[in-house]
């Protein structure tokens, strides 16, 4: 089924949607939705007139103030609860039709008017709904890698491209990401040359070796040879395009991917330079990441050496001091940060790791004091402030924390297990024995192999 445009619809359905477009304006919703649902039953590839029923669906929710129980359902609602299969597409697309009649905003009935839409071959109301569905859920990285291939499917390698660059800007080493970004890489150097509008790409390209390039790159490619053609384009790409971020993103990928970890921080402070890349967070974010990773693979150079070299004094001390130059600098880093981004709570409670693994206990303290109001880390936060307590020797303070963790969790799972073991000790530590052999029978009953529990309830009852 091919995707149509207004131009190609016959006479009378082209006055009609002319006639929507003016009643649109004039805020005659009712006509708007009545026309196009009348032409998308007889052409359903005609994206216009989708895009035109979108817009007065969303503009009649908000009047009736509706629009909340589609973005709940996000994706757990299942697609067969609107009838139709997988291979039944026409069926798909008319039961995702009469659910985003009733709620546009239903990221389930989305989703299959996307697949319906794929089964018809009908790429670009693929992506539309992908799109849609963006919009509700801009954090769906799910959502944005299908988006991307339907872009790609309907022949935008650009609009692609910029998918899997906002994807990577999140992500960096995400593999499908960066599979996304190489086949979008390609595609667009095909349309930009016209070489789709021939059989076979073989035929256009000038020698064997291009073939072997533009297939290998559209696949998820390790190889360093690859790998040094994959950067040698993007370094073709910075010359064209010098203030293309994206660009120096892909030379950057490619050190990673050689892992020459130098360069490839190199070039991302390269773009950071760049008036556009000084505001960039996912950037800035990158370079720390790359900095201290190029520490890191220091401190494995050192601990090489002395694996090769077992009591060489020299290359032990250049261990201890790859060792405090990372701690350091991580430190320095969650510290920088964190001033920058306050109400980031997640990076506050690794600053309070960072901190509390330096010994520093009152920073720590206040970082995780802080970081309890993102829910996102707020019990890791409470064991913190509690192992925090515990160094300090305040072991009333640190069993009250533990208390509240232990209460936040209804799993009985390594985390939670964590935090009994915690509280277990901190009454050892307090002298109150009986309190501590109460907390490990609660591990012990579900776990015998965890830490040292089955010894100290062993110890317990032999001395009984």
């Amino acid at each position: 089924m091919p995707e149509v445009s207004v131009a190609s619809l016959d006479p009378r359905h082209q006055k009609l949607i002319e006639n929507a477009r003016v009643a649109l304006d004039r805020g005659n919703l009712d006509y708007v939705l009545e026309v196009t649902a009348q032409v998308l039953k007889v052409q359903p590839g005609c994206l216009p007139v989708r895009r035109l029923q979108r817009v007065a669906q969303l503009r009649q929710q908000r009047g009736k103030g509706g629009g909340f129980m589609g973005k709940a359902l996000g994706w757990s609602a299942a697609p067969f609860m609107f009838g139709g299969g997988k291979k039944e597409p026409a069926k798909q697309l008319e039961a995702a039709e009469t659910a985003l009649a009733k709620d546009p905003n239903n990221v389930s009935a989305l989703r299959l008017l996307a697949e319906a839409a794929a089964g018809l071959n009908l790429p670009e109301t693929a992506a539309f709904a992908y799109e849609a569905i963006r919009e509700i859920e801009p954090g769906n990285r799910s959502n944005l890698l299908a988006l991307g291939e339907a872009l790609l499917t309907a022949g935008k390698p650009t609009e692609a491209l910029k998918v899997a660059d906002d994807l990577l800007k999140d992500k960096p080493n995400d593999a499908d990401a960066q599979n996304l970004m190489r086949k979008s890489s390609v595609a667009q150097t095909v349309t930009k040359h016209n070489w789709d509008q021939k059989t076979s790409y073989r035929d256009k390209l000038r020698d064997e070796a291009q073939a072997v390039s533009l297939e290998q790159s559209a696949k998820v490619v390790t190889g360093d040879t690859m790998t040094q053609r994959l950067l040698e384009e993007a370094l073709g790409r910075v010359a064209r395009e010098p203030n293309n971020l994206n660009h120096y993103r892909s030379v950057s990928q490619a050190y990673r991917q050689m892992n020459n970890l130098d360069e490839a921080l190199a070039w991302v402070r390269k773009a950071r330079e760049l008036p556009v890349g000084k505001s960039d967070a996912a950037l800035e974010k990158q370079e720390s990441e790359l900095a201290t990773a190029v520490i890191e693979q220091h401190v494995k150079e050192a601990e090489a050496a002395v694996a090769a070299a077992p009591g060489d004094a020299a290359a032990e001390a250049k261990l201890a001091a790859a060792r405090k130059e990372v701690a350091e600098f991580k430190l320095a880093e969650s510290k920088r940060y964190v001033e920058r981004y306050p109400n980031d709570y997640p990076a506050r409670y690794a600053l309070g790791v960072l901190l509390l693994e330096a010994g520093q206990l009152d920073g720590a303290i206040g970082q995780f004091q802080q970081a309890q109001k993102g829910p996102q880390v707020r019990v890791v936060s409470l064991v913190g402030l509690g192992r925090c307590f515990k160094a300090k020797k305040l072991y009333d303070l640190a069993v009250a924390q533990l208390n509240t963790a232990k209460n936040d969790l209804s799993t009985m799972d390594d985390t939670k297990k964590d935090v009994i073991y915690e509280l277990g000790v901190c009454f050892e530590l307090m002298g109150k024995p009986d309190r501590a052999i109460e907390e490990f029978k609660v591990i012990y009953s579900e776990d015998i192999g965890f830490r040292d529990v089955a010894d100290k309830i062993n110890a317990f009852y032999s001395k009984s």
